[in-house]
């Protein structure tokens, strides 16, 4: 892993093109509603004991890291827009959409309050955690 000496994000290789930014998380969620910052309390409360897990702030979304980027949350207008990767296509309710990305698939959910961070959602998470470390 390689830490990028100005944004302090980890990458999974060295000098990875990116762009640095020195923002707070809580600056995206100005002007939500505050059931999306409860939502990502949750999300991290989860995912805290997945090692390795780390969680930086991008321009638009927070990243979750392990070995690479395995989980992607973007704070929209309403909802959280949280994008996890699997190599295979995950079919199940929870579901906003999934799209190829590469070699593996984009598994899109909309959540818009923390009750929606349910058991099952947690396991499709983990299944996504766990695909990262391969």
């Amino acid at each position: 892993m390689w830490r990028c000496p100005k944004c302090e994000r980890n990458f999974k290789t060295t000098n990875q093109s990116h762009s640095c930014t020195n923002i707070d998380m809580g600056e995206l969620f100005m002007g939500k509603p505050d059931d999306l910052v409860l939502a990502l309390d949750k999300l991290l409360i989860v995912t805290s004991q997945w090692e390795p897990n780390e969680v930086g702030v991008a321009k638009k979304s927070i990243v979750f890291t392990s070995k690479k980027a395995w989980l992607i949350v973007k704070p929209m207008t309403k909802v959280l827009d949280i994008k996890f990767y699997f190599g295979e296509q995950l079919e199940t309710e929870e579901l906003h959409k999934v799209t190829l990305w590469g070699k593996k698939y984009a598994h899109h959910l909309r959540v818009a309050k923390p009750e929606e961070i349910t058991n099952n959602v947690v396991e499709l998470l983990r299944n996504g955690f766990e695909f990262s470390l391969l």
